[in-house]
């Protein structure tokens, strides 16, 4: 019996060490690659699960870890389009979405923590020329503006993500999720410079508003003239003619008076009383003012010469 137990221990051993080095693991969040003989002949990317090769050393197994990662390059200074010195610290979000090409562009490495480093160094080197290469064809007032409608930080990260991307996948196996412009920075030289230039020109658009508003002003104030004018012409010509309305009338009660004045006081008076009670009014009054003493009796009058 005891020989037996032996004897199965040795055999549990023996299938142990077969799996081992005949089988491996992919996780969920890796990828691997199956070299054998210095070629690759499988690569597992997207199915986690367990598997089998030959033994090495006719077969090695290198797996990665395939999820995101975040690289903060160093703040490095780079000039814009005007030649004004910037300095720019970005970030990426990355992973290797190619693991054969990956392994290519890190063949001198061969633990896992130092591929990575070294995929870091490519990435830095290359978002240093991508960076470089874009933010010369900007100016300086699309970074730092007074005016915010100025500014293209957003068009700027995304001309560096494009112009990182297919050379990086392509060369390195490695996918670009995500770049941005984490801070920005400028010398105390330029920084006063900026200062200045940015007070010159905030006085030239003040300048600029208090002189429109001025042209306005004398605008409104000679249109305001103009429209007194003509409104003053106009009463002007409408009291002329309600003058000379008033004057016809007058004239003709001139001609009447001159005729026959009692006669003539007589027909104010009746106009007078009509005025008077045309309303429904109440009005106490001694009956021998005029002109209600007409209520009272008539006047005794006699035409003048016909």
């Amino acid at each position: 019996m005891k020989n037996i137990a032996i004897t199965i221990f040795v055999l549990l051993i023996l299938v142990i060490l077969a799996l081992v080095f005949t089988s491996f693991q992919v996780r969920e969040t890796e990828s691997a690659l199956v070299i054998r003989f210095g070629e690759v002949v499988r690569q597992i990317t997207d199915e986690p699960g367990w598997r089998f090769k030959w033994p090495p050393p006719i077969e090695w197994v290198y797996k990665y870890d395939s999820r995101m990662r975040v690289l903060e390059a160093e703040a490095r200074e780079t000039t814009t389009k005007g030649a004004v010195p910037i300095i720019v610290k970005t970030y990426v979000v990355w992973r290797i979405a190619d693991p054969c090409e990956f392994l290519k562009s890190v063949t001198t490495a061969q633990k896992p923590e130092v591929m990575f480093q070294k995929a870091e160094e490519i990435l830095l080197d290359q978002i240093s020329d991508s960076q470089n290469s874009v933010i010369g064809q900007y100016s300086f007032g699309e970074f730092v503006n007074s005016d915010p409608n100025k500014i293209k930080f957003e068009k700027i990260q995304n001309q560096i993500l494009e112009d990182l991307q297919g050379p990086v996948r392509k060369n390195y196996g490695i996918e670009i999720k995500a770049l941005g412009i984490k801070q920005l920075k400028v010398s105390k030289d330029v920084s006063k410079e900026v200062f200045d230039r940015m007070r010159t020109e905030r006085q030239r658009r003040t300048e600029t508003t208090i002189s429109q508003g001025m042209a306005e002003a004398a605008r409104i104030k000679k249109d305001a003239e103009f429209k007194r004018a003509v409104l003053l012409a106009a009463a002007e010509a409408r009291a002329k003619a309600i003058r000379g309305q008033g004057d016809a009338e007058a004239a003709k009660y001139y001609k009447m008076l001159e005729e026959d004045p009692e006669f003539a006081m007589f027909l104010r008076d009746i106009e007078a009383l009509k005025k008077i009670l045309g309303e429904n009014s109440t009005v106490v009054l001694s009956g021998d003012i005029e002109p209600l003493k007409l209520l009272k009796q008539m006047p005794a009058l006699e035409p003048k010469n016909q």
